[in-house]
């Protein structure tokens, strides 16, 4: 019935929004004389205010068209390589002319990106995507709205989520690299390691960002909601059906506006203080201020229903009963064993401020991958960084992802059998780790050139 009522309210609200909206302008366009009256600034930004606090905020867009690489500007083309009733693989396609670049390009590693799918949409990670394609062919799981999914495709279960996962690696290869940002580090785990019991090849290396290997470690705010409150708790209070007016209609479901609302919650100071800066920018007529709160929370304000067995799913067996971790998680009947897991390298990533996985829990990945080889286990603090500081912004572009290049380079290098080509220049320094202080810096692997005629061609 609460998602009903969302429903009406949104409804009530649209006319509003739009109506501010109109409004804001008619108090701002250079020629109306309206923009002329007393105070003209001030109505505009507070009704342009009032329409982005009540629109909608639909999924944006991930508006990746071109990328450097090796200093060449490459045009990029989202394409579906795979697509799921609950999630579509992408493949993110650069184009060149230049046969030298087409070359390099080709010879470079394979990278699929797993995506949260806790709230925000994959587009959450463009950053972490746009800095891959420059060294990189570059796959990632976009998680479909389940409230966009009709109840006849049937349930979605943490289970379902690591065969999508082992899927995906078998389609793009096992001279991949896989990286999961935040909640799928869990599933990703659980996935190569059921790879790796069963003899099948894994991954050449897996990257874990921010995520809750063991939720034990340094509990959050949202650990401890998920470890105080009972699983019927959850089950009776969060989950609710899918009015009519969408194509999963009546299918059980975490809603997004209530995901929205626990966002919000745990820093309502800061989005205060944010919205407020924005209307004195709007007053100030600062257009890059503005335009950078607006695309903020275009993003931050889109948010996606989590099918309820998934999400009920998660919280007993990551959160409550640590399942993965005390060594009694068992998929279609077989165990989770991390242990299992002896080629593939390993590298975790910690944000020193996140306030969504606390410190130790990604970490706590190395203590039950013992079946790698401690040469090839590395973890890396980010200093004065939060939880999307290690994947998104000036951290992760100027710090953490040449890291993670460089970490990839690595062992896509041993994969092909040649020395690791001159090191490159490291990134600012990081805090001493458990196992490595450092991922080595190498160059990334790159292939002759050859001469070539095609007027285009592909990478």
């Amino acid at each position: 019935m609460l998602y009903q009522l969302y429903e009406a309210q949104r409804a009530l609200m649209a006319p509003f929004a739009d109506f501010a909206a109109a409004t804001a302008k008619l108090y701002k366009h250079p020629l109306s004389p309206f923009t002329h009256t007393p105070g003209a600034g001030r109505l505009s930004a507070g009704f342009e205010l009032l329409h982005r606090l009540g629109m909608d905020y639909e999924k944006p867009a991930f508006e990746i068209t071109s990328v450097k690489s090796g200093g060449v500007d490459v045009a990029v083309q989202e394409q579906t390589a795979l697509e799921k009733p609950f999630c579509r693989l992408i493949r993110f396609k650069r184009f060149s002319d230049d046969a030298e670049t087409l070359d390099k390009m080709k010879a470079q590693p394979s990278v699929l990106v797993v995506a949260p799918l806790s709230g925000h949409h994959s587009t959450l990670l463009r950053d972490t995507v746009k800095s891959l394609l420059q060294d990189h062919k570059v796959w990632i799981t976009d998680w479909t709205d389940a409230r966009m999914v009709p109840v006849e495709a049937g349930p979605f279960h943490l289970d379902d989520y690591i065969r999508y996962v082992q899927e995906f690696i078998g389609l793009i290869g096992a001279d991949v690299h896989v990286i999961s940002v935040c909640q799928p580090t869990v599933p990703v785990l659980a996935a190569i390691s059921l790879l790796a019991s069963e003899g099948k090849p894994t991954p050449l290396s897996m990257t874990m960002m921010g995520g809750p290997i063991d939720a034990r470690k340094s509990p959050t705010a949202v650990n401890n909601l998920a470890m105080n409150r009972s699983y019927e708790w959850f089950e009776n209070n969060v989950i609710h059906r899918v009015p009519q007016n969408y194509p999963g209609a009546n299918r059980e479901v975490y809603p997004g506006f209530l995901q929205h609302t626990g966002f919000v919650a745990m820093n309502p100071d800061r989005h205060a203080t944010a919205h407020y800066d924005y209307f004195l920018d709007l007053v100030r007529g600062d257009d890059d201020s503005t335009e950078a709160h607006r695309k903020f929370y275009d993003e931050y304000n889109a948010v996606l229903d989590l099918p309820a067995e998934y999400y009920l799913d998660t919280i007993k067996t990551v959160f409550q009963d640590f399942s993965l971790v005390k060594g009694t998680w068992e998929v279609d009947g077989h165990p989770v064993r991390p242990q299992d897991i002896t080629t593939t390298a390993l590298l975790t990533i910690e944000g020193e401020l996140d306030d969504i996985s606390g410190a130790g829990q990604t970490r706590a990945a190395h203590g039950l991958c013992t079946g790698v080889p401690k040469a090839r286990q590395f973890h890396y603090d980010v200093a004065g960084a939060g939880h999307y500081g290690i994947f998104s912004g000036r951290r992760w572009r100027d710090i953490v992802y040449p890291q993670v290049r460089d970490f990839i380079a690595r062992f896509e290098t041993e994969r092909v059998g040649k020395a690791p080509a001159a090191k490159t220049a490291r990134a600012a320094k990081a805090a001493p780790a458990a196992n490595k202080t450092r991922v080595p810096a190498v160059a990334a692997k790159t292939a002759p050139a050859k001469a070539r005629k095609t007027a285009k061609a592909t990478a």
